[in-house]
């Protein structure tokens, strides 16, 4: 996970230099879909028609966010490297999740310290200097949020909805930035937003009624007990919303 944390960041950055901002956001959300994959062709995780509807949803409300007219889409090596970061981080989805029911703090710490002192190390070797204390501050506050709670919040989430979900519902995040823009910076997205809104809302309805669904299969697949009362029948199921069952017939 460390190794793959350091890589992925480098590729994209590789990447940046040799395409345009437009078509790496748009290559870059291939994230998802590579996570999705993983997760079904390497580690078994189970990918409903629901959530794979869903999955390709989300790519198609990418490509309308990053299309930006036929040039914002060109592929050239700098296309294959944010590529490779895209599928470095969807592999490294999938080895967090085989981790999650560890502690997400723990987990956190060790990503957050190695992956960075990693880039740090990697940086110092080709000359790059230290920024000024200010920005080293700034900076830290931000990762403390932007990826120290935000990556113990997502390994809390694979814990219950396994990586390919997880992952689905993290594409909400780029919405919720342009929401932020909106509030804070004045900004007005242009009307692809909107057409990806729409489409988006439309994939998070599936990926909830998936989730809701699969919830309500596994609730109910436990033992129970029996009591008698007055000639009837009545049990009590053991899942997370206990409920009771009367039947009239006599138990045999």
């Amino acid at each position: 996970m460390i190794v793959l944390d350091i890589a992925a960041p480098i590729l994209l950055m590789m990447g940046l230099e040799r395409t345009s901002s437009a078509n790496a956001s748009l290559l870059n959300n291939f994230e998802i879909v590579a996570t999705s994959l993983i997760a079904f062709l390497a580690f078994k995780e189970v990918l409903s028609r629901r959530l794979a509807l869903a999955v390709a949803l989300v790519t198609l409300t990418s490509v309308i966010l990053g299309f930006e007219g036929r040039s914002s889409f060109q592929f050239n090596t700098g296309s294959l490297f944010v590529l490779g970061a895209a599928c470095c981080w969807g592999l490294e989805n999938n080895c967090t999740r085989m981790l999650s029911e560890k502690s997400s703090v723990q987990i956190t710490t060790i990503k957050g310290i190695f992956s960075g002192l990693g880039s740090l190390i990697v940086a110092l070797l080709l000359g790059e200097g230290l920024p000024a204390p200010v920005w080293i501050a700034a900076v830290l506050l931000l990762g403390f949020v932007a990826y120290g709670l935000s990556i113990n919040f997502y390994i809390k989430a694979q814990k219950d909805l396994g990586a390919a979900k997880t992952s689905a519902y993290y594409s909400i995040a780029p919405f919720l930035g342009v929401v932020f823009g909106m509030v804070f910076l004045g900004e007005r997205p242009a009307a692809q937003f909107y057409i990806g809104l729409a489409v988006m809302i439309l994939a998070t309805v599936l990926i909830v009624r998936d989730t809701i669904t699969l919830q309500h299969t596994h609730e109910h697949i436990h033992t129970h007990c029996h009591e008698y009362a007055h000639g009837a029948l009545i049990h009590t199921h053991g899942n997370l919303a206990d409920h009771e069952h009367q039947h009239s017939a006599a138990l045999v």
